[in-house]
């Protein structure tokens, strides 16, 4: 089946569970496992620099991310780390002061970078170099009304309650799109006006596959539209998916579809400390959510094949899935045996 890389955080220990969720992680994760064995073969832990993040127990994970042409595209809250695979060498990095609770970053075909600034509402196309190129409002406002840009928001705690929260973009054809969680849609922002409703619940990642888009929603949905009508075609429960007692299934985030049928999702188990507008899709809040895992589901005879539990590697959240690069024979030695880098 191959190997498989998870972006994601390890939470700060016991005592500090009650911490607001800007606060709750310590350390940004990448692990890289064998699908088949659901073995460790790699892991990469890193901490934001304090030039980039608040003074005080800054919230530091990896988000979501993207492989394209042999590189690793991951943002933490405040910054865009690229690594060249498979030995995760940094090869890049972007930090300016508009990133606030950064959720994804999406390389183009002619070399920039997409940004998801979510605690700005804002998308923005930035050089390798950083530069800002384009902004987008994803409210359509200006955002340096209700914002400034004297202001470093990588210092800045948090901006909650956000107005849409985008939290993942994605390209269809040369368009570019983002997701819109609070609003459960998903906007072009280089075509205005075209818009998909994801009416069953509040959308976070967005994937192009096998001539469909593919939605999560944060509370247990897979949701498949027609690119071209941008119209819902089938909506999966994954609630109702060997999970005869009703259990929380955690923060859906995280998608990989490898078939039409078989689809890899992400679950973070629940934190009492999230925000109560977020969990307003739980309709039984005393349930205690199942552990951090990855899931293999059979979409088409409705079946969990299969489940990888991550604490075990310690990662307590997760954001992206994504298929690791083959590793060449003559790497196999350096490269894939279980090891741990720290990067600051």
């Amino acid at each position: 089946m191959g190997d498989l890389l998870l972006t994601g955080a390890e939470q700060r220990p016991s005592r500090f569970l009650r911490a607001p969720e800007w606060q709750s992680t310590q350390k940004a994760l990448i692990l890289r496992l064998d699908a088949d064995s659901g073995n460790m073969i790699d892991k990469v832990e890193y901490v934001t620099p304090p030039c980039a993040c608040p003074n005080e127990a800054p919230g530091i994970g990896f988000k979501a991310a993207t492989v394209y042409e042999g590189k690793l595209y991951v943002c933490t809250s405040t910054e865009v780390l690229i690594y060249e695979l498979p030995d995760f060498r940094q090869v890049g990095y972007v930090s300016l002061p508009c990133f606030n609770d950064l959720h994804h970053v999406v390389p183009t075909p002619t070399g920039t970078l997409i940004v998801v600034v979510t605690g700005l509402d804002l998308i923005v196309e930035v050089s390798l170099d950083g530069k800002v190129l384009r902004e987008w409002s994803a409210v359509s406002e200006d955002t340096w009304a209700r914002f400034s840009r004297d202001t470093d928001y990588r210092k800045v705690a948090t901006t909650k309650p956000h107005r849409c929260h985008p939290n993942f973009a994605f390209m269809l054809d040369d368009a570019i799109w983002t997701t819109r969680c609070q609003l459960k849609d998903a906007i072009c922002l280089t075509k205005p006006g075209r818009r998909i409703d994801v009416e069953v619940s509040y959308p976070h990642d967005g994937l192009i596959f096998n001539g469909s888009i593919y939605f999560t929603t944060v509370d247990g949905h897979l949701v498949m539209v027609n690119p071209r009508t941008l119209k819902v075609e089938r909506v999966v429960d994954l609630n109702s998916i060997d999970n005869p007692e009703g259990n929380v299934l955690g923060w859906c985030r995280g998608l990989l579809p490898l078939t039409e049928n078989l689809v890899w999702i992400g679950f973070t188990q629940l934190r009492q400390t999230k925000l109560k507008e977020n969990l307003s899709w739980l309709k039984r809040p005393n349930l205690r959510s199942k552990p951090t895992r990855i899931a293999l589901y059979d979409i088409f005879t409705n079946q969990c094949l299969r489940e990888i539990p991550l604490g075990p590697f310690g990662m307590d959240v997760i954001f992206s899935i994504l298929t690791a690069p083959r590793v060449a024979e003559e790497d196999l030695l350096t490269t894939c045996s279980p090891l741990q880098r720290t990067r600051e």
